[in-house]
């Protein structure tokens, strides 16, 4: 597709690169306790693409896998670039800090809000879910 916008990003230092030839299909804060320590802030922003869409490049890049969850992060600078959900197929999560053009991507929703920390206050009027704003399918307990 040459008329396909070219979405991009990294880590800090570079090691890590990735870019996605297709539109986001999902841009959101997240205040899940997961999220929280996995990048050491108070509230999350992501930018969700399909697979099929994502290229990324760096032998830096290094997954820390926790139930159906991985998340990535580049190994030399410690910088969190990806989520994704075994069971959300053909999607990956890209941190919005991790985008070269974070302004583009304006957050549509908060997610886990059952678990916003009570000093974050975020008056904007997006809508909020409770728990997760991407329905996954019943796991097999």
């Amino acid at each position: 597709m040459s008329d396909a916008i070219l979405h991009t990003g990294g880590c800090r230092c570079g090691a890590v690169r990735f870019e996605a030839n297709a539109e986001p299909h999902h841009v959101s804060y997240c205040h899940c306790d997961d999220c929280r320590r996995a990048t050491g802030a108070p509230v999350s922003a992501f930018v969700g693409f399909t697979t099929d869409a994502v290229t990324l490049r760096g032998e830096a890049l290094r997954r820390f896998e926790n139930g159906p969850a991985t998340r990535s992060f580049c190994g030399v600078c410690g910088s969190p670039i990806t989520y994704t959900d075994q069971r959300l197929a053909n999607r990956i999560y890209f941190m919005l800090g991790a985008m070269d053009a974070p302004a583009q991507y304006q957050p549509t929703l908060h997610a886990y809000v059952s678990e916003q920390l009570p000093f974050v206050q975020m008056p904007d009027g997006l809508p909020r879910h409770m728990h997760t704003s991407v329905p996954r399918p019943e796991e097999n307990q």
